[in-house]
């Protein structure tokens, strides 16, 4: 797969998880931390994963801004299933707060599944497990720090 394919793919994903598409195609291959900072490393597991399949698909953000208002990720990325559980890493990441918005693909179609009413028919979930209210959650309850060096979170799939 293409690294503009997969940009293509990972748009759609960032518009059904309330971002602009043109947030996800404009996202640079990786984040980078001031050079005057030393820089982060962030692991992501994801479990909680009840059908064995697909890929999770994720955005992260580092502005209320972006995060609540549609705007750019700063990262995107597709992290396989492996049982039930699922593991990505951003290198270079810049201390500072993020929020995670991801999504199940069970399916393999590289988009958030919805029934006529807009509803996710797949499961999804945000960093700190916050809570959908009517939309996706909102950065105060989803924000974590990422400080210089080794950096871990764990998002339950729902």
């Amino acid at each position: 797969m293409t690294t503009r394919t997969l940009t293509t793919i990972l748009a759609a994903t960032c518009m059904a998880l309330g971002s602009s598409a043109a947030s996800a195609a404009a996202a640079p291959a990786t984040a980078v931390a001031a050079a005057t900072q030393p820089a982060g490393v962030l692991t992501i597991v994801f479990e909680g994963i009840e059908t064995p399949t697909g890929t999770i698909m994720m955005s992260l953000f580092d502005s209320e801004a972006a995060h609540d208002e549609g705007g750019d990720p700063v990262q995107v990325a597709m992290a396989p299933i492996k049982g039930t559980t699922a593991t990505v890493a951003f290198e270079g990441l810049a201390p500072g707060d993020y929020a995670v918005k991801a999504f199940h693909d069970v399916d393999g179609d590289m988009q958030m599944g919805t029934n006529p009413f807009g509803m996710p028919t797949e499961p999804f979930a945000f960093s700190n497990n916050a809570p959908a209210q009517g939309g996706p959650a909102k950065w105060e309850a989803a924000r974590f720090a990422v400080t210089p060096g080794a950096n871990r979170i764990t998002i339950t799939i729902k």
